[in-house]
């Protein structure tokens, strides 16, 4: 057969007899195209699925308090099998992007045959990559089922839905031709109900989502809040090391209101800045202490501390691969970068008038200062900074904090009800954005407790967190966050019922005519007076493809009058 050795495409007929044009086609044709789009559709969907949830993972995961050093530490793990370090991630996302862009390839082959009124033959390599894709859609999705970026998922829609709509009523408009053509080719009702039915339940759904969306970028004009200020999330990390002079200065060049960072204490009791428990991440301590590198890092001393380079790291592993952007005297700095201490951040914050966050780590077990380390760190911040600058996180003896510094804002990091925050002197919350709504800060700002959301590095998410009314956010993006201006998408809600209702409208519309062409051509009456239609769907509309229903008769034009019904070939034959 001619079609074998095509990949998606209608078999080539020989002329070898009469045949008769094509009206309707067989039960059997019907149900093998019904299935090849839904094996198309199908797996294109959860691709598309994966791609959405992937990126959404990938938010989460960069944007996570923890998540740099998970992702980090999956990056080391392949680097111990593969030899050196190698961006896994990435690689997922585009091979995730690659299958979604093949899908969509054969998905929009099959809908223009269809469109044609042809069969489709789908090749087995085909049929082969549709079910490595659905096999790798199904898998990547459960891998990367997590909460968070589920939750990233659908805060995104409070930004992409009302384009999403428009999307959505463009993709049934332009799908409304092949429908159309195949339910006025069908001979049965049966299966135009159950093919129109579909349709428009489909149709309807995304006709009328937008009545269900919320958005707290829907508003009047005036109603929105002043621009949240950016508190830079250990600094400039995309700029600089984390957690590193260098990077909280970059971070105040680039616009940042604040700073925040993680405190831990130092053996010999100076608080220092360092993120993770141990040091072998941001520092080189493999080469300089090879027996202690997984050794808490409270349980180094300041001097053995100093002795550390706190930049090469950066320049090696690229984590944001922004590494390849920065001069060659910043990238001199990034070497000479060392471990600070918590008085040098503060000494910054203070003459820059910055605010400072930081989580405050407790030492472990046996540790010198395991049962003093917030005295310790208490001293080293009324010396060097005003008390109004600092959030203080610590919920350990916080009523007994604040009396001995009433000035500092004490910050929770966790939802509670109104009257408990103010028991406990409460000013500031510092929530996760998945916690983002519109009412719930509204309400805690009523009571003059300001929010604080972590860590958003997208001007989307920003976009949302600016139209929800939070106060401030920590990012790792200061340099691209305070170049937003305005929200990337705010409309009154009349504008946005307006938007939608028109997109339905002219969708509607659309969607009338083309069944009304389909009809009008289907029953072989003419597009304007004085014409006649002489194609397959006209005046030949009543043949149908079955070669079983040709009836083929021998007879000789000398002998008698042809059939009645016979359909006659007579040859030419011209004399010299």
């Amino acid at each position: 057969m001619a079609h074998r050795d095509l990949l998606i495409g209608v078999p080539i007929r020989g002329v070898t007899g009469v045949t008769c044009p094509q009206r309707e086609s067989s039960v059997y044709t019907q149900i093998t195209n019904i299935c090849l789009i839904g094996c198309l559709i199908v797996p294109g969907m959860n691709t598309s699925h994966l791609y959405l949830v992937w990126l959404a993972s990938m938010v989460a995961n960069g944007d996570d308090t923890n998540g740099l050093e998970r992702s980090q530490g999956s990056a080391a793990a392949a680097r111990i099998i593969l030899g050196f370090w190698f961006p896994w991630t990435l690689v997922l996302l585009v091979v995730a992007a690659a299958l979604f862009t093949y899908i969509t390839l054969l998905l929009v082959l099959a809908v223009c045959l269809l469109s044609e009124g042809q069969r489709l033959y789908l090749h087995w390599s085909h049929k082969a990559g549709i079910m490595v894709t659905l096999i790798f859609s199904i898998m990547a999705t459960s891998i990367l089922s997590d909460r968070k970026a589920w939750k990233t998922l659908l805060l995104s829609l409070q930004v992409t839905a009302p384009f999403l709509h428009v999307g959505a009523a463009s993709l049934m408009t332009v799908l409304s031709w092949p429908i159309a053509l195949h339910f006025f080719r069908m001979n049965k009702t049966v299966r135009q109900v159950v093919v129109l039915g579909l349709y428009l339940s489909v149709l309807f759904t995304v006709y009328l989502l937008p009545m269900g969306m919320f958005s707290p970028c829907i508003k009047e004009r005036g109603k929105l809040k002043p621009t949240p200020k950016l508190i830079a999330h250990g600094g400039a990390p995309m700029l600089a090391p984390e957690n590193t002079l260098m990077s909280f200065e970059k971070a105040l060049e680039a616009g940042g209101d604040g700073l925040q960072t993680d405190v831990t204490i130092s053996y010999d009791g100076v608080p220092f800045l360092m993120r993770d428990s141990t040091l072998k991440r941001t520092t080189n301590v493999a080469e300089v202490f090879p027996n202690r590198t997984h050794l808490h890092a409270s349980m180094f001393s300041w001097a053995e501390l100093q002795q550390l380079n706190a930049g090469d790291w950066f320049l090696a592993r690229d984590p944001f691969g922004t590494a390849s952007s920065l001069s060659e005297q910043d990238c001199s700095r990034v070497h000479n970068q060392s471990v600070p201490s918590l008085a040098q951040l503060l000494e910054i914050a203070s003459r820059s008038g910055s605010l400072v966050l930081f989580d405050l780590h407790k030492p472990p077990h046996g540790h010198p200062y395991s049962h003093s380390y917030i005295n310790v760190t208490l001293q080293v911040v009324r010396a060097h900074i005003s008390s109004s600058q600092v959030f203080w996180l610590q919920p350990e003896d916080r009523k007994l904090i604040h009396l001995l510094d009433p000035e500092l804002q004490q910050t929770s990091g966790d939802e509670v009800s109104v009257q408990e925050l103010k028991d406990n002197k409460i000013t500031r919350l510092n929530l996760h954005y998945s916690a983002i709504s519109q009412q719930k800060i509204s309400k805690y700002q009523s009571e003059n407790i300001s929010t604080n959301l972590y860590v958003i590095s997208q001007p989307w998410l920003f976009t949302l967190a600016w139209c929800a009314g939070a106060q401030s956010v920590t990012t790792n993006s200061v340099h691209i966050l305070s170049k937003v201006n305005k929200p990337l998408f705010l409309m009154t809600p009349h504008e946005y019922s307006l938007m939608w209702i028109l997109t339905d409208v002219l969708s509607a519309f659309l969607i009338v005519m083309v069944f009304i062409f389909h009809w009008w051509r289907e029953q072989g009456l003419p597009f304007w007076s004085g014409t006649h239609q002489a194609h397959e769907n006209g005046t030949y509309s009543k043949f149908r493809t079955d070669s079983s229903e040709v009836m083929c008769v021998r007879w000789s034009p000398l002998q008698s009058d042809p059939p009645a019904g016979a359909l006659v070939s007579l040859p030419l034959v011209f004399s010299p």
